[in-house]
C-alpha cells in the first residue's frame, strides 16, 4: 500500500463511478480499477460494492475511507512544513467554522496577517459544532471557531464572543407585550428547541418548577428560527444567530446563566506549524 493507491481510493470513493474516477485523476480506468483490486486484495477485505450503476463503500470502505483521508492529510502537511522551512513561512491554514460565525470572521486582523503574510492561504471547512471537533481530532483541520456546549477534553481555547439567548416568534401569532423574556414567561408556551441546549433549558425549567412543551425539536439553529418564523412556536437560540437568520421579531432572554460562547479551540498536544499558532495568537 502506498500514498498513491490511498488518493486513488479516495478520489474512487468520492466519485462512485471507476470511469470519472479514471478522467479526475487522468490514468485510463483498467489500470485504476487493477489498482483498488490490489487494495483489496492486501487488507483482505472487500471495500467496494459494484453495481451495474457504479459503486458503493461497504462497511469495510467507510472506515478505510476515513483512515485514508487522515493519511493523506498529515502527508500534505508535512510536506507543506517540510517546505515551509525553507522558503518561510507560507502554506494552509484549515480551519474549521461554524455558520454563525460569520459576524467574527472573517475581519480586520485577518486580512492584516495576510497583508504580512502573503502566502498563506485559507482553506475553510464548514460544520456543526460536534462535526467540527470530531474533525479536529482526526487533524482534518488546525482548529476551529465553535458555540459552547461541548465537551473540551483535550482541547486549548479562546473565547472569542459571549452571546445571550433570545427568543424568535411570529408577531402576527404571539403577541408579546415585553421588551424582554422572562424565564416565566415561557410557562404553557410552544417552544421550539435546538437540542443543543436541551440540558441546560431542562435544568433551568426545573429549578423554576415549569414543565416546558417543546413543540418542536431540531439540531440547527437555523431550523428553530426558520419554523418559528412560520408561526410554529417560540425558538431559543443565540441572539447573534437570530440577528442573522430570523425575519420575525427578536427580543432577549433576561436570564443571565442562558448564554453561549464563541471559541476557537485547538489540540493541546498536537504540533502546530508557525503560521497557525500567529493566527491563534492574533485572534
Amino acid at each position: 500500500m502506498n500514498l498513491k493507491q490511498l488518493q486513488y481510493f479516495i478520489v474512487v470513493a468520492q466519485e462512485r463511478q471507476l470511469t470519472s474516477a479514471a478522467k479526475l485523476l487522468y490514468i485510463a480506468q483498467p489500470p485504476l480499477s487493477y489498482q483498488m483490486k490490489q487494495l483489496e486484495k492486501e487488507l483482505g477485505t472487500k471495500l467496494f460494492t459494484r453495481e451495474a450503476h457504479g459503486i458503493t463503500l461497504t462497511e469495510a470502505g467507510k472506515i478505510f475511507y476515513r483512515y485514508a483521508q487522515q493519511v493523506v492529510n498529515l502527508t500534505k502537511a508535512t510536506n507543506e512544513e517540510l517546505a515551509n522551512e525553507k522558503k518561510g513561512v507560507s502554506g494552509t491554514i484549515r480551519m474549521g467554522l461554524i455558520s454563525s460565525a460569520g459576524n467574527i470572521i472573517p475581519n480586520e486582523k485577518i486580512t492584516g496577517l495576510t497583508a504580512f503574510y502573503p502566502h498563506i492561504k485559507f482553506e475553510i471547512i464548514e460544520d456543526n459544532t460536534l462535526g467540527l471537533i470530531d474533525k479536529l481530532k482526526s487533524n482534518l483541520v488546525d482548529f476551529a471557531i465553535v458555540r459552547t456546549p461541548f465537551n473540551m477534553q483535550g482541547l486549548a481555547k479562546k473565547d472569542l464572543a459571549t452571546d445571550e439567548m433570545a427568543a424568535v416568534y411570529n408577531h402576527h401569532k404571539f403577541k408579546f407585550k415585553q421588551e424582554n423574556f422572562s424565564i416565566n414567561d415561557f410557562t404553557d408556551q410552544p417552544l421550539i428547541l435546538y437540542r443543543r441546549f436541551e440540558s441546560i433549558f431542562n435544568d433551568t425549567f426545573a429549578q423554576h418548577g415549569i414543565t416546558p412543551y417543546y413543540a418542536v425539536k431540531c439540531d440547527d439553529a437555523r431550523t428553530a428560527i426558520l419554523w418559528a418564523d412560520c408561526g410554529m412556536g417560540i425558538a431559543l437560540v443565540p441572539l447573534s444567530i437570530a440577528k442573522q437568520y430570523a425575519n420575525q421579531t427578536v427580543k432577549a432572554v433576561n436570564y443571565a446563566p442562558w448564554h453561549s460562547k464563541v471559541q476557537l479551540v485547538w489540540p493541546k498536544k498536537a504540533h502546530r506549524k508557525a503560521v497557525t499558532q500567529h493566527f491563534i495568537d492574533l485572534l
